[in-house]
């Protein structure tokens, strides 16, 4: 946006400041927000703070950097009513776990480290933050995020004070912090839509099982390696001999992995799922029954049954959504689902598909309103200026849904 059309919007942004910074104890902590806020919209190649305190008429570099890496407002209650107010609006259909990357320079920024960084596609010195879209058709936006730690972090004394890590944050996996913060979105709103991610979640069964122990449905994506059992696949348990343990059930045939399970008698369907820049997003897919079946599958099976003893041996049965293209000789995509089979195929495909809207995301996030723009270094910087781009983008998002608003011109 233009001066003009930011200053335009002061009335409105001055609302909405009011209500999501509420939690803020102080006046001019909400108005320095305000400020940071009018920042990240306004058009400029870099949006870190001394470029944006130098474009606004009202900036104060020093003040600016003191509200963002120093003072010490809560960002938790701001993003929780940020997310009542945009999952209020946006009805969400899905809630999409990804995680974005932020290359960096030197080693001394919170979390920083060697590991694969997905805005340049290989491994290079970069941070990788965690994060929870609300996702439709029509709208998206953010609700939670964290930082992930790499475990060169977790005894690293001096990194972390100096980065102003907390004592209380360590190594965590990325599937268990994706939890952590859904988890913490339950307590918030009032219900969980379908969750769906990327392969990077959806390899680890313990994490669907964990959806699973929490009442949530999910769509994620699977790699074609992960071995199953067919749908109609019964264990059975081998005579015992009357020596050592009892024996286990088990399935006659050896567990497949999904790439060997799609042949020329694999019942695809074409879908249309959206309209799309160049025309109709149409492939072919599969609705499928399975019983995941890999040693991680088997053991978390058992955990879910109470222990070895008191496990039948039977695999649950999940539904496996495939896509192969019309001229593609092999699938080219796998979902796991504990959603019933009966799901119509189109809104199956229609919410794997959705984690497009998140791409959307970042690149507004990013490009727009200077998302990997930060140049501070401790954990409390991060997460303030994550917060505040966040509320720049639900305040522009509400914007766009609200039929009132006036066009920007």
């Amino acid at each position: 946006m233009d001066a003009q059309e930011v200053g335009r919007l002061r009335a409105e942004l001055g609302l909405f400041v009011a209500d999501v910074f509420a939690s803020m104890a102080r006046k001019d902590q909400r108005a320095w927000g305000e400020c940071y806020l009018r920042g990240l919209m306004l058009d400029g190649r870099r949006k870190s703070i001394q470029p944006m305190a130098a474009r606004l008429p009202d900036g104060n570099m020093q003040a600016m950097q003191q509200f963002v890496s120093q003072s010490p407002w809560a960002w938790t209650p701001v993003r929780r009513r940020i997310a009542e107010r945009l999952c209020s609006v946006i009805r969400p259909e899905v809630w999409v776990v990804d995680d974005v990357s932020f290359p960096k320079c030197g080693r001394a920024s919170a979390g920083v480290a060697r590991q694969y960084c997905g805005a340049l596609g290989k491994r290079a010195n970069c941070q990788v933050a965690v994060s929870v879209h609300a996702a439709t058709d029509v709208a998206s936006c953010p609700l939670e995020w964290d930082l992930f730690l790499p475990e060169e972090w977790a005894d690293d004394v001096r990194r972390r004070q100096a980065a102003g890590v907390p004592a209380t944050i360590g190594h965590v996996a990325k599937p268990s912090l994706a939890l952590s913060l859904l988890d913490r979105l339950a307590t918030w709103l009032p219900s969980v839509p379908v969750i769906v991610a990327d392969a990077g979640y959806g390899r680890s069964v313990s994490f669907r099982f964990a959806l699973e122990e929490r009442g949530w449905s999910y769509l994620v994506a699977v790699d074609p390696k992960e071995t199953v059992q067919p749908e109609a696949a019964e264990p059975y348990r081998p005579p015992y001999g009357g020596l050592g343990p009892p024996t286990r059930p088990c399935y006659r045939e050896r567990s497949r992995p999904l790439a060997a399970l799609v042949d020329s008698a694999t019942p695809f369907e074409e879908v249309t799922w959206r309209q799309g820049s160049i025309g109709r997003m149409t492939s072919r897919f599969a609705v499928l029954e399975v019983r995941p079946a890999g040693k991680v599958a088997r053991h978390t099976a058992q955990e879910e049954a109470g222990g070895r003893s008191r496990w039948d041996g039977v695999l649950p049965l999940r539904t496996l959504l495939v896509e192969q293209g019309k001229d593609a000789g092999e699938p080219t995509g796998y979902w796991m689902s504990n959603l019933p089979a009966t799901t119509p195929i189109v809104d199956l495909v229609r919410f794997a598909k959705m984690r497009w809207r998140i791409e959307h995301d970042y690149r507004e996030l990013k490009h727009g309103l200077g998302l990997d723009h930060f140049e501070g270094r401790t954990w409390r910087g991060w997460h303030h200026h994550v917060t505040l781009v966040t509320a720049a983008h639900a305040f522009l998002t509400l914007r766009r849904l609200d039929p009132k608003a006036p066009t920007a011109t």
